[in-house]
């Protein structure tokens, strides 16, 4: 009803429990003067007593009246409780959130953001959703890791540069660069010819190279499989590299290209002018400290922009 307010209605719980006005501004924290206001602009918004006050030191009464309020009145004390409550998780970061991601990054920056959040925010709930599409939108995502920007109404931060490497199986090619020249007509294999691959091979081609392409497929650990198998080598980010642990595995070698392609440039991007919840806003804060962490054990990047 107009007029009804929360306080109100706890002070009419208060005397109902106490019966005593007194008792129930001391559990409130209230004098006793407080409550009796709060009590008689009660009265006058439901347009009757909602206690029997006797006098002297018998205890006060509640109403037929009053007992109809109070037990409504605790119903929504209940549910401001509860509502109070859930705004404090929401505000230690409790809530979902829902992020697209590609290979790449789940492999590599995830897993420490993920990680991080659930250690900080314990009730968290993270969604990941993971594809390679050549055009990808926002949708109901929250956010999106894509090495581009978007044609959505988005907002966006560069995460990092992330250059193109080659792997070769040992003794391929000597220790240190190679010259992209001495990769024309060497069996390679690589990712379809969807999202940045296209770019990279006429960037090799432009520099003097077409290598014979013996097996493609979107997945970064069976291309690095089939080098391993002598199959050929591989053109690959270094972050898909670094993911794959491939400059640990002792029959592979990772150099750089002698002319560098151009890197790919690994973006995170929001809703334009959406409003984060702390669990959003802590989870950009952390893919950037990420993201930077990492860039600075990567080889130095050139500018420019690639995928996989």
């Amino acid at each position: 009803m107009p007029g009804i307010e929360l306080r109100h209605l706890a002070a009419l719980a208060a005397v109902a429990d106490e019966r005593s006005f007194g008792r129930a501004a001391a559990r409130l924290g209230y004098t006793q003067s407080t409550v009796s206001q709060q009590i008689a602009a009660l009265e006058k918004a439901v347009g009757g007593a909602v206690f029997d006050r006797p006098g002297g030191p018998r205890p006060v009464r509640i109403t037929p009246l009053g007992a109809v309020v109070l037990a409504r009145g605790r119903e929504v004390l209940a549910k401001a409780e509860e509502t109070a409550r859930a705004i404090e998780r929401f505000q230690a970061g409790e809530g979902r959130i829902d992020i697209g991601t590609f290979q790449s990054v789940t492999n590599v920056i995830l897993p420490v953001v993920v990680g991080r959040l659930r250690q900080e925010f314990p009730g968290c709930d993270i969604r990941l959703s993971e594809e390679e599409a050549e055009n990808p939108r926002l949708g109901n995502l929250d956010m999106l890791f894509y090495d581009g920007r978007l044609d959505d109404d988005v907002e966006s931060v560069e995460l990092l540069a992330d250059p193109y490497l080659l792997v070769a199986r040992a003794g391929a090619f000597p220790d240190g660069p190679v010259p992209v020249r001495d990769l024309d007509d060497a069996p390679m294999v690589a990712w379809p010819l969807t999202c940045d691959q296209p770019a990279i091979e006429q960037a090799l081609a432009r520099a003097g190279a077409r290598p014979r392409i013996v097996f493609r497929t979107a997945g970064n650990e069976a291309l690095l499989s089939m080098v391993r198998a002598g199959m050929g080598s591989v053109v690959l980010p270094w972050l898909a590299v670094h993911g794959a642990e491939a400059g640990d595995d002792d029959r592979l070698r990772v150099h750089e290209l002698r002319p560098a392609p151009r890197p790919r440039r690994i973006h995170l991007h929001w809703p334009a002018g959406r409003t984060h919840s702390p669990l959003a806003a802590r989870t950009i804060r952390l893919a950037v400290e990420v993201a930077a962490d990492l860039e600075a054990r990567a080889p130095k990047a050139h500018p420019g922009a690639g995928r996989s």
